[in-house]
């Protein structure tokens, strides 16, 4: 991938891959089962079929995850050697007994084995020949399967639409061959590819790119998921797009929950967690219909608008967590090369910036600690960092917790595009990890605006005036800015609180 992105563009591409394990993981619990009621939310309780950890990803995200480690290095997913590396990551997670699967992947990675272990050689190949026989001999194959591991792809082609729709038919080929299910991937990779580059949804912008005798079904297919007024009439809305194992059926559903749910006024961003949340509640193949409609929501709305607290359950095959995510995509979208800070391989972020190594107790509450990058020595038990960092920063200090946060130092609009909730979620962060007990240290690289803005969020969450949380941590913390657009943000987060729409 060639294409330079924006600051926006890539918060937009890093939430691709940590929403769709958010909606993984929201829906686990309620797979197949009976899923929230109208007005209750969704939570990461694990269990479901597969027995799993609270906030643990199923396989939706595990076989996007085999196909994000090959993006990852940059290749391109339509050749020959990139699809072998995905075929074989797809056999490295069946081979760990993983214990939610589908069935026609299983059918499919088993044959595939089989074969392989007789000394043919070609995994795709092989692969791609198993699930095409597999189709042949049934009428209905064109399952969830594919399609909801398929956000990865359009991070790896994010600048060739065309090479795009290519690798998304041959990545759902290796394990369902029915042309419907390569259809399905396409369409949603070609979403996913206008959302990360343009910060809009076009759910019907790949049309053009599906097989001329299949794109008026599609666009039947596609204009009843987008009918508002009728998938709003019922009391779950989208909710006769179940039962959804059929690929055409997941799409819909997934749209219906994206296009259903209002954008609020106040963080439009939220509009990530709710529309998850109605997601689940359509029911059925709950975790897959909600992995789909994450990665086209990270694609829209960013990893900056996946709550904390998401960002800190989620988990899973092959020992990854939310981070891991992020850096998955931030290697996919750099062409497999870290940023000259060595971000994200690195294991420690270096920064020349001059800083003080001062420790500052919060004017309100002596349990958050105020820092930079060269804060050292705290005896803290986590910590919230709003700069890039490595996974041993030294300001780490032995901390057992570290939250990242997506804030910019910027005045360019641009950079924050979810400001507001982005400096509420951190303050949040704070607030949530002081009540379960723990000391915390909030830093950026020099405390001279994004923290000091999220210590004077903090203060307003726990209900002290903007403007005496304002004076209190700049006489607490000399290195305070003092002035811009993230200091000023924290008045609209005031006014928010208010008003009660903070409680995201």
């Amino acid at each position: 991938m060639t294409v330079e992105l924006t600051t926006a563009q890539r918060d937009r591409a890093a939430g691709v891959l940590l929403a769709t394990a958010a909606g993984d993981a929201l829906g686990v619990p309620y797979e197949f089962a009976m899923p929230p009621a109208p007005g209750v939310e969704a939570a990461m309780t694990g269990g479901g079929l597969g027995n799993f950890a609270p906030g643990e990803w199923s396989d939706d995200t595990s076989m996007a995850v085999a196909i994000s480690r090959v993006a990852a290095t940059g290749g391109d997913l339509t050749t020959e050697a990139a699809l072998d590396q995905v075929a074989e990551g797809f056999l490295e997670w069946h081979r760990s007994n993983p214990p939610d699967i589908g069935i026609q992947t299983s059918a499919v990675l088993r044959a595939t084995r089989t074969r392989l272990t007789t000394g043919e050689s070609g995994t795709a190949r092989v692969m791609a020949e198993e699930a095409a026989a597999h189709a042949a001999a049934r009428s209905h194959s064109a399952g969830n399967g594919a399609l909801m591991r398929t956000a990865p792809v359009a991070l790896a082609h994010l600048d060739d639409r065309s090479q795009l729709a290519g690798a998304a038919r041959l990545v759902a080929e290796l394990t369902h061959g029915d042309p419907l299910a390569g259809d399905s991937c396409v369409l949603w990779c070609e979403a996913i590819r206008v959302a990360v580059l343009e910060g809009r949804f076009e759910i019907v912008a790949g049309l053009d790119l599906i097989p001329a005798e299949r794109r008026a079904q599609w666009q039947v297919w596609l204009g009843d998921a987008l009918d508002v007024e009728t998938n709003r009439a019922e009391v779950v809305p989208g909710a006769r797009f179940r039962p959804n194992g059929f690929t055409v059926v997941a799409l819909q559903a997934a749209v219906a929950a994206i296009v259903t749910t209002e954008v609020p006024e106040q963080m439009p961003c939220r509009h990530l967690q709710y529309a998850l949340h109605n997601a689940v509640r359509i029911g059925d193949d709950t975790d897959t219909v909600a992995a789909i409609a994450g990665g086209l929501l990270g694609a829209r709305w960013g990893a900056s608008a996946v709550p904390w607290r998401w960002r800190r359950a989620v988990h899973g095959w092959p020992g990854l967590d939310g981070i891991d995510l992020v850096s998955l995509a931030a290697l996919t979208i750099g062409g497999g090369k870290p940023d000259p800070k060595g971000w994200p391989t690195a294991d420690v972020v270096p920064y020349s910036e001059p800083a003080s190594s001062k420790i500052i107790a919060h004017p309100y509450d002596d349990g958050v600690l105020l820092g930079t990058h060269a804060t050292r020595n705290h005896e803290v038990d986590a910590v919230v960092s709003m700069c890039r960092v490595g996974r041993n920063q030294e300001c780490f200090a032995g901390a057992t917790e570290v939250l990242h946060s997506r804030l910019m130092d910027s005045e360019d609009p641009t950079a924050n595009e979810n400001l507001e909730f982005t400096l509420y979620d951190a303050a949040d962060a704070v607030r949530g990890l002081r009540a379960e007990g723990k000391r915390v240290l909030l830093h950026c690289v020099a405390a001279e605006q994004r923290t000091p803005s999220v210590a004077v969020a903090y203060a307003v969450l726990l209900g002290h005036p903007v403007e005496d949380a304002r004076r209190d941590v700049k006489a607490a913390l000399a290195s305070t800015r003092g002035r811009g657009r993230v200091w000023d943000a924290v008045s609209l987060l005031a006014e928010s609180s208010d008003k009660g729409a903070t409680t995201a």
